[in-house]
């Protein structure tokens, strides 16, 4: 059988070998990726987190993300609307990067851009070459953009959402620099708006999701050509509005996961998992299975190696909070409303009340106290027996009971658990989404274990 370069499921090129294996660009096998990148842009309820650059997170597992940079922009588009919206990553037959994004500030949806914009990176810690890619001279814009290996033509295949008629199709344009592409040609149009391609190829087939009317729907083809892809499936919803898919082949297991994002609320992922996309089936994960990054919209990743993930973590940090998660509302953080502690569901504003930082215990170092970021000089203290956000006065008493330690959760020992420093057979735990301090135990509920056991993560 004559040997052909796919697509890959995270937007780089992938080589079927003559037994079938699919190989990475940079002769890497799958094996050798450690972790994960991601990329996005970020916006909330109330538009206060809209930053329009090319944010980063990295993720060794693929579903739980670690925003670098303290989850600001790590590069900024310098001409035509000078934001970002939907960045892609993807890696190059040289193993090198490229990034590729709708130039678009914002929600000015009238704005037509014919361009996208465009950097260099060798190891996503520098971005070099900004540019943009003219790929029309139509009078609508270019969104969306997703790009792969194109074998047949030699050449990368760039893709994404235009109007040349009256609806959104998904278009493609091929080049080999980035610098200058082809002519637009139509690669989708079943005959209804379609925005946000994500493709995938296992086994000699091609994947593609999309979106149709706030779902999101799969199509398939033997080849790339333009034309070619017909609809396989029904609708995936996770019952509100959804789009931007985005397909990523786990590094370690025959699993896949689909990305997708909600605008209502704004900066709402949810992710769905198979191990058949031939099958069209997912299922969609409970919210314990995964932690997007704060406040991020319309993602793009691709695999890491080990090397990589540690000079992109060592260049750009982590950040200096941490977030709390609950375990049987895993929707939910820990956050303070009108310094009253409790738990609610992401997202919300102001979206800083989320977010702590973990000092050594004001009572006993050995422990923690969750001091706010946004008013630093209160903690998260009880105060007969409930939590408040209070101001630091210097005391024993406030020191004592803004202290505690943490220790594998009662209901699950991957997760957290924090027993009270002055009262230590009671733990922090959610009651009617409100915070206290109760006791209990090994032998204590089910229920109260699980008000009680959080994911302290990012």
């Amino acid at each position: 059988m004559k040997r052909r370069t796919l697509l890959s499921a995270v937007g780089g090129a992938a080589l079927l070998g003559p037994a079938g294996a699919l190989l990475r660009p940079g002769a890497a096998s799958a094996a050798t990726y450690s972790g994960y990148a991601m990329a996005y842009f970020t916006e909330s309820p109330d538009m206060s987190a809209a930053r329009y650059g090319l944010h980063l997170a990295v993720s060794t597992d693929g579903l739980n993300w670690t925003p670098l940079n303290q989850n600001n922009p790590v590069a900024t588009p310098t001409a035509g609307s000078k934001g970002l919206r939907d960045p892609f990553l993807l890696r190059k037959q040289d193993g090198t990067f490229v990034v590729l994004a709708t130039d678009l500030y914002g929600t000015d949806w009238a704005y037509q851009s014919q361009y996208l914009h465009v950097w260099d990176s060798a190891n996503l810690r520098t971005f070099t070459n900004y540019r943009r890619l003219k790929v029309h001279s139509l009078a609508t814009h270019a969104w969306a953009p997703e790009a792969y290996w194109d074998a047949a033509r030699g050449q990368y295949a760039v893709v994404y959402s235009a109007v040349p008629a009256n609806r959104n199709v998904l278009m493609v344009n091929y080049t080999s620099d980035f610098v200058t592409a082809s002519a637009p040609q139509v690669l989708f149009d079943p005959g209804y708006d379609v925005i946000d391609g994500s493709f995938a190829s296992v086994g000699g087939v091609n994947y593609m999701y999309y979106k149709r009317d706030s779902t999101l729907v799969g199509a398939r083809s033997s080849t790339l050509n333009p034309g070619s892809f017909t609809t396989y499936t029904g609708s995936l919803s996770p019952g509100r509005g959804v789009e931007a898919p985005h397909l990523v082949k786990s590094n370690t297991a025959n699993v896949w996961q689909m990305w997708g994002d909600t605008w209502s609320p704004n900066g709402r992922f949810f992710c769905w998992q198979s191990t058949d996309l031939a099958s069209g089936s997912w299922t969609l994960l409970n919210d314990r299975a995964y932690t997007q990054p704060l406040n991020s919209k319309h993602c793009g990743i691709t695999p890491l190696t080990a090397a990589e993930l540690s000079g992109l973590t060592s260049t750009w940090g982590t950040p200096a909070w941490r977030r709390l998660k609950s375990y049987n509302f895993p929707g939910r953080y820990v956050r303070h409303a009108d310094n009253v502690g409790r738990i609610d569901e992401y997202p919300f504003e102001p979206y800083q009340d989320q977010l702590w930082t973990l000092v050594p215990g004001l009572a006993d170092p050995a422990g923690v106290s969750l001091r706010s970021v946004n008013y630093p000089d209160r903690y998260l203290r009880h105060f007969a027996y409930e939590m408040v956000l209070a101001a630091n006065d210097g005391s024993a008493t406030f020191a004592a009971d803004a202290t505690f330690y943490q220790q594998a959760g009662l209901a699950d020992s991957a997760w957290t658990s924090l027993r009270s420093y002055n009262y230590p057979t009671r733990f922090l735990r959610h009651a009617n989404n409100v915070l206290r301090i109760d006791v209990i135990g090994s032998g204590s509920p089910t229920t109260d274990r699980q008000d009680a056991t959080f994911r302290i993560g990012y």
